[in-house]
């Protein structure tokens, strides 16, 4: 019978933080393997979990407002329609407060430790935006972007609605995932060969990123960070003087949220998930050597 190699390779990387904040991060990843990096994206996507809205009541019926005018509870949009468009709003998330619904002391009757209840109450003429929610309680749990625009309502139409906000991943559903753009490249190696280059800066009129400039009559690299590796320049260069590679020993890692978590936060929790994977991983793997 073959053995079994339970021996693990430590990795040792070192990061540049190159920006980080509300809800971007862009961190330069050096000498590290790719599949470290894609572990971090898979972990933002789909197991840091966010709030959003899960269940939303509909009242049925006139409305009246404070001087008795009586307005129908319709809009242009299906009820099913306003409901998807509310589940993809931005929910404040605080992970140190919340818990999963099915894992709270309300064993999932709903409670301020597992929910947040939002309330809508808008009535035409007008548009319903996302600021209209108010939360039933804290106001800290309003939503962050207050502009997304949900519905028009007409002349004596108008909506009222309670919504409820839960806690998920994105194994669920993409509306729980707090990462709204994520991906990572290598970073590019950049040259130019003086001695052929005749400096008509044709690569710098290309370069969508502007990583060429010009300094005096020489064209020179000054932002490869900036560099896509779209090859822009190296196809425009009749005289093959510019070389652009992958390096692969920089990995370039770039993400945004949603506003639901900071990006600082997104970051904390996806590499916590991650040790408390791999060491529930490295307890099993000692186990066997028992």
């Amino acid at each position: 019978m073959r053995g079994l190699d339970t021996s693990i390779r430590v990795v040792h990387m070192k990061i540049e933080i190159q920006e980080m904040t509300h809800n971007k991060g862009r961190i330069v990843f050096l000498d590290a393997d790719p599949s470290i990096v894609n572990a971090i994206r898979r972990t933002m996507i789909s197991d840091v979990p966010k709030m959003a809205i899960e269940k939303i009541e509909y009242h049925l019926g006139a409305i009246m407002d404070e001087g008795g005018k009586e307005f129908e509870s319709v809009s242009p949009l299906f009820d099913e329609m306003i409901a998807h468009r509310l589940g993809l709003l931005p929910v404040p998330t605080d992970l140190d407060v919340f818990v999963f619904r099915s894992k709270c002391v309300c064993n999932g009757e709903g409670c301020p430790n597992c929910t947040i209840m939002y309330s809508l109450n808008k009535k035409g003429p007008c548009t319903v935006y996302s600021g209209d929610l108010e939360p039933l309680g804290d106001a800290k749990f309003k939503i962050k972007d207050d502009l997304v625009p949900i519905v028009k309502l007409n002349e004596n139409q108008a909506i009222l609605a309670y919504a409820t906000a839960e806690l998920s991943t994105g194994k669920d559903h993409a509306k729980y995932s707090p990462v709204c753009g994520v991906g990572h490249r290598y970073s590019a190696k950049i040259s130019i060969d003086s001695a052929k280059c005749d400096h008509d800066a044709r690569c710098i009129a290309v370069c969508p990123k502007d990583v060429f400039s010009k300094e005096g009559k020489k064209i020179v690299v000054a932002h490869p960070e900036r560099c896509n590796l779209c090859m822009a320049c190296v196809e425009s260069c009749e005289l093959n003087c510019v070389k652009v590679q992958e390096d692969p020993q920089r990995i370039v890692f770039r993400y945004e949220t949603d506003g639901s978590l900071s990006a600082k936060d997104l970051l904390m929790r996806s590499l916590k998930i991650l040790e408390e994977k791999f060491t529930g991983f490295s307890e099993q793997i000692s186990a066997l050597q028992e």
